[in-house]
């Protein structure tokens, strides 16, 4: 019995181990436009299917039975990624009308890298008698960004020539396309890279830059050469890198310890092996709320047919989007909107950030604000929305409230009261004095 036992134990973990390692195999079938340059500026692009394994020997059992009708047999691909990079959890999602990864498949030429500093690999891959064969493949290049912009990734692969089945050979990927923070916090552009060990290209070293591109402009922000451990020399400032992870994990995320506002921009994170080259983008949005100060403050007493002129002022913000607007919190706790006022143009101060006024004009007589209450500022900003709020009392209003009309019969009852007393005193004094005049008669 116990043999038996033992038997259906042994069963169920083999089925245990032969289901994970199927579903960690596989990968859902992703559909890809493959673009091929032709003559001149032109190019050509035609859909694809790409069937992604983690295991080379692993044969496809999800692939379509019947095949789209734009889809040519002649270009379906059957890639392995030993690292599971192509292989997100978004693309596990229920069928059904979900947004479908963007994904695009090139031709790719090996070549040496044109960059200086990075030169070396190239160098050292052929000091390490690399087979010329190994290069005189099919290469692709692939780029696949997912629903939401949650993840992106650049592969390089090869497959033996006139054969359909490449494996990736440098990877490149991002898990946050697009980060937001405040000025002055450390920032984190998120790289990772992952080389094939078993490819003779992997041995010769790596190197990582990080460049800096916006609207046209753009600056080396890091260069770093992983097979001497050298940084290249540039003018920026407090950007680095976690070495130890680069090396040990393939973390090549971009470090900037103080986020100013010309950091903001698309940063293009480029790893070279030798002959390869694979890169993603990450873009950066410094934003800041901004601060509001409302002029005067305190608020002097008003009266009815006064007009009272409120400033306030928003600075040290970015982006430029703002909205400016006033509001009316009267004593009972309601709220009211008095419009944007009269708003001025942005002004972009000496640290890149930008400020700007609206001016409102109290009428107290048509308003109708009662007996006062707050006057506020509202700001709405992609960072925040923030308000600032200045007590306004009016004085001299003709209807009195309720705990006006109880102070005034309050003080009423003790006028009354003082009249009675002085009353009482003065008959009393005199009843005094005339019994006094007739005792001395």
């Amino acid at each position: 019995m116990s043999n038996i036992f033992t038997l259906y134990k042994l069963a169920l973990v083999a089925f245990c181990c032969f289901f994970i390692q199927g579903y960690a195999c596989s990968c859902p079938v992703l559909e890809c436009f493959f673009v091929k340059e032709s003559s001149g500026l032109s190019s050509s692009q035609e859909k694809s299917l790409l069937h992604i394994s983690t295991d080379a020997h692993h044969q496809p059992t999800d692939m379509p039975h019947q095949l789209p009708s734009d889809i040519s047999p002649e270009m379906i691909y059957y890639i392995t990624d030993p690292e599971a990079t192509l292989c997100h959890p978004t693309l596990h999602a229920p069928r059904g009308p979900i947004q479908k990864p963007q994904c695009e498949i090139n031709p790719f030429l090996p070549h040496p890298s044109s960059i200086d500093w990075a030169a070396s690999l190239t160098e050292s891959a052929l000091r390490s008698a690399l087979n010329p064969i190994y290069l005189q493949a099919d290469w692709f290049s692939a780029a696949v960004q997912y629903p939401d912009r949650q993840l992106v990734v650049s592969s390089v692969m090869r497959a033996p020539t006139a054969t359909k089945e490449p494996s990736v050979i440098l990877s490149v990927s991002s898990k946050s396309v697009s980060v937001q923070v405040r000025l002055g916090e450390p920032a984190l552009l998120d790289c990772s890279l992952w080389a094939d060990p078993s490819s003779p290209l992997s041995g010769s070293g790596f190197a990582v830059e990080w460049h800096y591109q916006f609207r046209g402009n753009g600056r080396l922000v890091l260069a770093y050469d992983g097979k001497n451990d050298q940084l290249a020399s540039t003018g920026e400032e407090g950007a680095t890198l976690d070495f130890g992870g680069l090396h040990e994990k393939g973390n090549a995320s971009l470090i900037l310890r103080e986020a100013k506002v010309r950091h903001a921009g698309t940063y293009i994170c480029s790893v070279f092996l030798p002959y390869l080259l694979a890169e993603v983008s990450v873009h950066l949005e410094i934003v800041e709320p901004p601060s509001l100060s409302i002029y005067p403050s305190p608020l002097p007493l008003s009266f009815p047919g006064q007009v009272v002129t409120v400033l306030c002022e928003a600075s040290g913000f970015i982006p430029l989007s703002l909205e400016l607007s006033w509001e009316y919190k009267g004593a009972d706790g309601n709220t009211r909107p008095l419009g944007t006022g009269s708003v001025t143009s942005h002004r972009q101060g000496w640290d890149g950030t930008y400020s700007q006024n609206t001016r409102l004009d109290l009428d107290m007589a048509k308003l109708g604000l009662g007996t006062g209450g707050e006057v506020v500022c509202v700001a709405v900003h992609p960072g925040g929305t923030r308000r600032a709020a200045v007590a306004l009392n009016v004085i001299g209003v003709s209807s009195p409230s309720i705990e006006d009309a109880m102070a005034m019969v309050g003080v009423a009852l003790v006028l009354y009261g003082l009249i009675k007393i002085v009353s009482w005193t003065f008959s009393s004094s005199g009843t005094d004095d005339a019994s006094r005049d007739k005792k001395d008669n």
